[in-house]
């Protein structure tokens, strides 16, 4: 109902999110998806339900672990890729799928992911960029001073510029990143 971000997997195929709606006037929030097309238009099917509001979405540097982020919940999940558009079987309320939750209340947009593997997600409310080590036992929260920081992305020919939207003044901002950024698969 909502399609939002996606990741092409350099296998013909892209993982993307369905955000879902949320109508306030109706009190009414959809349950919502994570789902996998081919770029042919052959295949669309869904693969992670039920989701809460997924927004960003990114893959692993050797494309062997699916990140998406909640955006009201606040939390990273992941999710071990087993063949092409393909998820291995998780166990009912298994802990280790969440690989952070960030604390108090912050929101969570769109996500990018850097060489090393770290996942580096727009944060709303708390304003900047939040990177969560490929382990989840690191973060480093990247302040923007905008408390809509939206979107990330990598660019520049070593790839060590993170562009940022910062929607609540209508700005794109380009940083030096600590770390460079994963080169997107294309076909």
């Amino acid at each position: 109902r909502a399609p939002n971000d996606i990741v092409m997997d350099g296998q013909g195929g892209f993982w993307f999110t369905d955000h879902g709606i949320r109508d306030g006037v109706a009190r009414t929030s959809d349950m919502s998806s994570i789902l996998y097309a081919r770029v042919d238009g052959s295949e669309i099917r869904e693969v992670v339900f039920p989701v809460d509001a997924p927004n960003g979405i990114g893959l692993s540097p050797d494309g062997s672990t699916l990140y998406w982020a909640e955006t009201h919940t606040g939390r990273i999940f992941r999710r071990t890729v087993s063949a092409v558009g393909e998820l291995a079987a998780s166990p009912p309320l298994d802990p280790t799928l969440v690989l952070h939750g960030l604390p108090g209340h912050q929101l969570l947009d769109s996500l990018a992911v850097d060489a090393e593997g770290w996942v580096c997600v727009a944060t709303l409310i708390n304003g900047g960029i939040t990177a969560v080590s490929p382990d989840g036992s690191r973060v480093e929260h990247h302040a923007t001073g905008d408390v809509l920081t939206t979107n990330i992305c990598f660019g520049g020919d070593d790839l060590r510029t993170a562009y940022i939207t910062l929607s609540s003044t209508g700005r794109l901002v380009s940083i030096r990143w600590p770390r460079a950024g994963l080169r997107l698969a294309h076909q």
